[in-house]
């Protein structure tokens, strides 16, 4: 197996989506100079990559697959598509990429009459996708570093908590001279989410308010201060993302005309990359089609489905105001990424791919998430909007029951277990609109109180039995526990 370091060197170069200049990337660049439009990362000799046939494409990244090459064992397996100007010195690897994708379960399938499966990116290093862009983007600021004898790099970055998730991981695995610092909206992150950051030793700031809130803030201090943005308004963020899309395409064997995708939005970030990434598999004829792709919002976050449900003579796009949402990660009014959405939306459509926006209630998406759960899965909330997205598009009648669909579950569920716990013990909070099926309903049941047990215990004593006192209650409990569930005794 040649799994030599690609000798390929492309020409990156960020390109506005808004006036189109062009600009090296010898720098950090965040917005347009000349327009504040934002930029997607090309490669000016892409069509170099053309001279080798899809068939040798095929064979190449399916031979890595079984590298011990650090460089190229994650998503950097597609290093000539994604990011092909790095060095292997420069590239990081902490274990992402190459997350499972798992059918449903087949009982979970029959009941709800179709054919899915889940893409897993929760078992990514700190538990979401975001892990997969900040490896690109930690790896171009390492080239940056090495290039330009930087002595301090000062990292920030908004978030609902997975970004900051990942952003403090790389940062501390890096080390200096990159130091990290994580924007939060105060109130707004899981315990778990609020742990991550603060467990890899970034520097952790809260401000009153939403993502959209932060994210203002970020923004301006990137224009203002000498700070590297992380989040997806970074385009280097987007290149390594692709990879979702690339592991996909090769997981059903590179022929995905006849799959669906179901993709969460939020920032935007990641079906931007998705379809950026098909893309760029169609351009090479990696694959033969592309695949319906779905993104779907929460009727509390839903800016994008707002502007793609009118006639395209209509369209108009508006920030909306959130509402608390179960999907937290997805909970964003005003996404950076939507101009890079719409551009690349036409670009999909006129290579002969189907894009649309499917919009989901609140109580869809957890009914979904815990109802798959309950058959064996692992998703997150925004993997439960995917599911809940697919029954959204079957009732409206844009996907048969006999399309293969590919739902991206982008974090853990352990990230969202308080919205899990809300829902399976009925105390889910009124602003987020979701009343719990009590069929699903699943509380902790106490078997006995500590009294009794001090009670059998005491009464085990004072017969004399001391030492016999632990197996008395031992056996008082797995009477009660026999009778709660209904068990007869072994006979003798």
């Amino acid at each position: 197996m040649d799994d030599r370091f690609p000798a390929y060197r492309g020409k990156m170069e960020y390109v506005c989506l808004n006036c189109g200049e062009r600009y090296p990337i010898d720098r950090l660049l965040y917005a347009c100079p000349a327009c504040r439009g934002v930029f997607l990362l090309e490669d000016a000799g892409f069509d170099r990559l053309k001279e080798r046939d899809g068939a040798s494409w095929r064979e190449l990244f399916d031979a890595r697959a079984m590298t011990r090459r650090r460089a190229l064992r994650g998503i950097f397996r597609f290093y000539e598509l994604m990011a092909p100007v790095l060095e292997e010195e420069d590239i990081l690897f902490l274990g992402e990429g190459g997350t499972p994708v798992v059918e449903g379960a087949p009982a979970l399938r029959k009941a709800l009459n179709a054919r899915f499966s889940f893409k897993y990116d929760g078992q990514n290093p700190s538990a979401s996708f975001k892990d997969r862009g900040m490896a690109c983007a930690y790896s171009y600021l390492r080239a940056l570093v090495r290039m330009h004898g930087w002595d301090e790099v000062l990292t920030i970055c908004a978030s609902t908590g997975d970004t900051s998730a990942a952003a403090a991981l790389y940062g501390a695995y890096v080390g200096d001279p990159i130091r990290t610092v994580v924007l939060l909206p105060q109130g707004r992150v899981t315990p778990q989410q609020l742990s991550q950051p603060l467990g890899s030793g970034a520097a952790v700031l809260e401000i009153p308010g939403v993502f959209d809130d932060c994210m203002k803030v970020v923004e301006h201090l990137a224009e203002h201060y000498r700070v590297a943005l992380l989040n997806s308004k970074n385009s280097w963020r987007i290149l390594g993302q692709e990879s979702y899309a690339y592991e996909a395409a090769q997981w059903y064997g590179w022929d995905l005309g006849d799959k669906t995708f179901f993709v969460p939005v939020g920032n935007a970030g990641n079906i931007t990359a998705v379809m950026s990434g098909l893309l760029k598999l169609r351009q090479l004829d990696i694959i033969p089609a592309l695949p319906r792709l779905f993104g779907v919002q929460s009727e509390h976050a839903d800016p994008v489905w707002r502007y793609y449900s009118r006639p395209a003579s209509e369209r108009r796009y508006e920030p909306v105001t959130v509402r608390p949402s179960v999907a937290q990660a997805a909970m964003i009014g005003n996404p950076v990424s939507f101009p890079r959405v719409r551009a690349l939306v036409e670009r999909y459509e006129a290579a002969g791919g189907s894009f649309g926006v499917v919009q989901v209630s609140e109580q869809a998406i957890m009914d979904a998430t815990i109802t798959a759960n309950r058959h064996g899965h692992i998703i997150c909330t925004q993997g439960g909007e995917c599911l809940a997205g697919l029954l959204q598009a079957r009732a409206d009648g844009l996907v048969r029951a006999d399309e293969e669909a590919l739902l991206d579950s982008t974090a853990h569920i352990l990230k969202f277990a308080d919205f899990q716990n809300h829902y399976l013990t009925q105390t889910f909070p009124s602003e987020y609109g979701v009343t719990p099926n009590p069929d699903l309903a699943n509380a902790p049941r106490l078997v006995m109180d500590a009294a009794e047990k001090e009670r059998i215990m005491a009464r085990a004593k004072m017969a004399g039995a001391n030492n016999d006192a632990p197996r008395a209650f031992a056996e008082a409990a797995a009477a009660a526990v026999a009778k709660r569930l209904g068990l007869s005794p072994l006979s003798a």
